[in-house]
């Protein structure tokens, strides 16, 4: 038992511990708990380290260090902690998210040693909704894509992300573990679309994140041939009804202050914002 304030790498015999943090907000670190739910705190399992800040000798605030740095319920002494402990070993991560409060802090800590970045958002709202709107019917054309289909939603897969993040992610490696995510999505069940009479996507969307407590869609695209044309609401509730009915109690998402029409179509489904998230893109 720890017995003093500090931060050091959770273990595997830490589970328990790091859990009983990330449950304390489902909807914030559902991310980061599906994937320790799945891999543990193994390190190689989970694609990166999870550092934890001790109060006490009791564990109280966690930071997921792998393809992105998240801070994780980070009270501001945590924070400190955790910007010199990533200070010190030195930028690996492509990008800071996570609670748009900690986030900036860490970042405040950071950017000196890091800096600059490709680009800020600082605040982009974080959404749920627990129930079906009653006035958006959800698409019936819009359905799980099925494994066979990944040559047709890989496309849209990666126009999406280009458009979103502003880098192809075919780069580097070739797209091999971008390929690999979007194949674990459609193989889970987790993958969404609409397709024209060409067989083209029309409209797609994910369930990414997934715990008992709350799930997360992700990926919400409209081919720029429909767009104006009234798909995105019903697609929504679409992918809304299947996740509410197969993964989670609450459903969540958060989005791009700035996308004024993404932001009313979620608030028409019945997505309400409950708090904010921020990212630094490298």
């Amino acid at each position: 038992m720890l017995t003093q304030t500090t931060s050091r790498v959770l273990e595997p015999s830490d589970l328990d511990a790091a859990l009983a943090v990330l449950h304390r907000e489902p909807v914030a670190n559902a991310f980061v708990t599906s994937r320790v739910q799945i891999a543990g705190l193994d390190p190689w399992r989970l694609g990166g380290e999870m550092w934890g800040w001790y109060e006490d000798g009791m564990l109280t605030s966690l930071c997921y260090a792998g393809a992105n740095l998240v801070p994780i319920c980070a009270t501001p002494r945590a924070v400190r902690a955790f910007a010199d402990r990533a200070r010190r070993a030195g930028r690996r991560c492509s990008s800071i998210v996570g609670p748009a409060e900690a986030t900036s802090a860490l970042w405040r800590l950071l950017e000196p040693h890091w800096g600059p970045p490709r680009e800020i958002r600082a605040h982009q709202p974080l959404m749920v909704t627990d129930r079906m709107s009653a006035t958006v019917a959800p698409d019936p054309y819009v359905r799980r894509v099925r494994k066979d289909e990944m040559d047709t939603i890989m496309p849209a897969c990666v126009a999406m992300f280009t458009e979103e993040v502003g880098v192809s992610p075919m780069a580097g490696d070739g797209g091999l573990l971008y390929q690999a995510r979007v194949a674990e999505l459609v193989g889970s069940g987790r993958s969404f679309a609409r397709l024209d009479d060409r067989g083209k996507v029309a409209f797609k969307a994910e369930i990414g994140a997934a715990t008992d407590r709350a799930c997360q869609i992700q990926g919400v695209w409209v081919a720029p041939e429909y767009r104006g044309m009234g798909l995105a609401a019903p697609g929504m509730a679409a992918v809304l009804k299947y996740a509410l009915a197969d993964v989670a109690p609450l459903v969540s998402l958060y989005v791009n202050d700035y996308n004024t029409a993404a932001r009313r179509t979620y608030t028409k489904v019945g997505f309400r914002e409950v708090g904010a998230f921020m990212s630094v893109l490298f």
